[in-house]
């Protein structure tokens, strides 16, 4: 990152996040650092500069395989895996670095500096594909075994999974949120389903939540991966239970019985807040 003024900007930003970062103002210091450090690395950031092509050649020819975002500038941002579809059918202006970096790995994120606010969702975009990162597309063609990239790949792979998962508590899972599936993201008849599913759910811990059955545990999971992969709030989750809740004491003044019951059921609410808070919770990385 050899520009200083760019350098001061992204540590006020990434500075609200639970990052450890390390910069390198030269090409040389920073290859250095690097190659000693692969392993300790979850993200590079580079600044597309005039020796970056020196950079990525570097780092192929010693097999340093990274999740990657580059900071260019111009063009659209480009996520990881879109860069060889939009440089092809001109859906999008691909900055020249971007380009060069596909020979490197598919899953690198290109974020121009009019854009450097949302880096934080393009780093976690660009651990995520990388993680999900194949060496061959071609199934019948299968990488050798003496193939050393495609080892060291999956071995980087690996140990980056493994950090995330002792390190970071949930986060690996965290990474496989994509935000396309996020409620405030859908379409109306996909939020409408989103919902109903979330009230199916949620119908059926009311109904078991104080039998005998063993699978309430169970079912309260399947509800909160749904709210946690759909971002769902606490605050909708609360509009959930209440909107049952009311169904319920209609149908009980009807047949004339008591509403105080459905008090009870207030620990239901609780209870699935917390397994939904631990769940977030879980998901933000540890400090120190």
């Amino acid at each position: 990152m050899p520009s200083q003024p760019l350098l001061q900007r992204l540590g006020s930003l990434l500075a609200g996040y639970n990052y450890n970062p390390h910069w390198e103002s030269s090409k040389q210091s920073f290859l250095e650092w690097v190659g000693h450090n692969r392993h300790r690395v979850d993200c590079l950031l580079l600044e597309s500069v005039d020796d970056f092509s020196d950079v990525i050649d570097h780092l192929q020819k010693h097999n340093i395989l990274l999740p990657t975002v580059v900071l260019v500038a111009g063009g659209d941002a480009i996520s990881p895996g879109e860069n060889e579809l939009a440089s092809t059918n001109g859906t999008a202006t691909v900055d020249p670095a971007c380009d060069l970096a596909i020979s490197y790995h598919a899953a690198i994120a290109c974020v121009p500096y009019n854009l450097l606010k949302e880096l934080h969702r393009y780093i976690e975009q660009a651990i995520e594909q990388f993680l999900q990162l194949p060496h061959q597309k071609q199934e019948n063609h299968p990488p050798a075994p003496d193939d050393t990239r495609h080892f060291l790949l999956s071995l980087q792979q690996q140990r980056l999974t493994e950090k995330l998962r002792e390190r970071l508590g949930y986060l690996g899972v965290y990474y496989k949120r994509s935000p396309q599936n996020f409620l405030r993201n859908l379409n109306p008849s996909e939020r409408t389903e989103v919902l109903d599913k979330l009230r199916a759910d949620y119908r059926a811990i009311i109904l078991n939540y104080f039998s005998d059955q063993g699978n309430l545990n169970q079912i309260i999971d399947d509800f909160v991966n749904v709210a946690f992969f759909a971002d769902a709030s606490i605050s909708q989750v609360v509009e959930i239970h209440m909107e049952l809740m009311d169904d319920f004491a209609k149908q009980l003044k009807l047949e004339g019985r008591n509403e105080e019951i459905l008090l009870d059921y207030r620990l239901t609410l609780i209870d699935v807040i917390a397994h939904l808070c631990e769940m977030y919770r879980r998901s933000i990385p540890r400090e120190g």
